[in-house]
């Protein structure tokens, strides 16, 4: 049987540059080698797409590469020549231009099926402002937020915000992930610092309440009635005072992995509800990373949704999923079989319309 041949997009324009590069590599490592051909492009922190023999973080290494604008034979072709036809593509861009919807649109017009979220899910998930907005109308339990420009950032001062979320508050730039440009403000002299940070990288800035309880995460596969995961829990040391970027990536002391949480069996079925839930109110596909709060009273709040998680060696996605059995290998398959399924009932649909328009 002829292996399919799998493209693994990653690296990119963004502030999660080498954490993309850590979770390709672990996808290019355990993929099927017996049903599939993995191949490794790479997108430099100036937006250049090399071809690799394999991932790595030294992405000029390898031949600069072009995609060959057309649905009917999309290909991506080398500079020598070489030309790449992928029956799937992986995208697994952290943030920027992968999380945005901007390589989801990219691979939408010359048709080749992409792993996850389209380019709606993916822009409005990017979004926390936008997506705190569609989960609050469907009656999804959220904490309390503010959101400012720089346009209207002066309106925005500390004694106005905390009177509105109360102290602590986090400051969030509102297209970003893995912790970049957050800050938690406990005091007026914190404020302007954390603004001056969120907006070195967004044009948005979000002004949230800040929740005290665990960081809980369920991870979401499928379509249609998607399928949750048992919830992990993220036990954060106490010399940190919040989920950080060290402490994420950097710090190997600073949390915890605890799968299952050590929440309620009742808990436990309702963060995985509402896991659903957020995942088709947002227009989520293929897979996510629904992360939430549950407070001491039991209380739960949606965080934020990654459309893209990581598979990192410490990333909570692929670690929910095993332990219900399934492995690394069997997980990226199941993705890269999933997104097919969806790019094949896709294709049902009309694309000309047959009328007396004269042009």
């Amino acid at each position: 049987m002829k292996k399919s041949t799998v493209v693994i997009l990653f690296g990119g324009r963004s502030v999660e540059h080498a954490v993309s590069v850590n979770s390709a590599r672990n996808i290019y490592q355990f993929m099927d080698r017996n049903r599939f051909e993995p191949v490794a492009i790479g997108i430099t922190t100036d937006g250049r797409w090399f071809l690799l023999p394999e991932v790595t973080k030294e992405i000029e290494s390898g031949e600069p590469v072009s995609l060959k604008l057309d649905a009917r034979e999309p290909a991506f072709v080398s500079a020598s020549g070489k030309v790449i036809r992928p029956d799937v593509v992986f995208p697994i861009v952290h943030g920027t231009d992968g999380e945005d919807g901007g390589i989801q649109g990219i691979l939408k017009v010359v048709d080749v099926p992409c792993v996850g979220s389209g380019v709606t899910g993916s822009a409005v998930c990017i979004n926390k402002h936008l997506a705190k907005k569609l989960m609050a109308a469907a009656g999804l339990p959220i904490p309390a937020y503010l959101a400012a420009t720089p346009v209207t950032r002066d309106a925005f001062t500390f004694e106005v915000v905390k009177k509105a979320l109360g102290l602590p508050f986090m400051v969030k730039s509102a297209s970003l992930g893995s912790s970049v440009g957050v800050t938690k403000v406990k005091t007026e002299a914190d404020f302007d610092p954390a603004l001056d940070d969120a907006f070195r990288y967004d044009t948005e800035v979000i002004f949230e309440q800040y929740v005290q309880g665990r960081e809980v995460e369920c991870a979401v596969l499928g379509n249609g009635s998607p399928e949750t995961s048992t919830p992990g829990e993220i036990v954060i040391s106490k010399q940190y005072e919040f989920y950080t970027f060290d402490a994420k990536y950097v710090d190997p002391d600073a949390v915890r992995i605890q799968i299952p949480a050590e929440i309620s069996a009742t808990t436990a079925e309702q963060v995985r509800e509402l896991a659903a839930r957020a995942f088709e109110v947002l227009y989520c596909l293929d897979y996510a990373r629904v992360d939430m709060f549950v407070t001491s009273g039991g209380s739960i709040y949606i965080n934020e949704i990654n459309t893209i998680p990581g598979f990192t060696n410490s990333s909570m996605y692929p670690m929910m999923w095993k332990q219900h059995g399934v492995s690394f290998t069997d997980l990226i398959s199941r993705l890269i079989h999933i997104a097919h399924a969806r790019h094949a009932e896709g294709q049902r649909q009309q694309r000309s319309y047959q009328s007396n328009l004269r042009y």
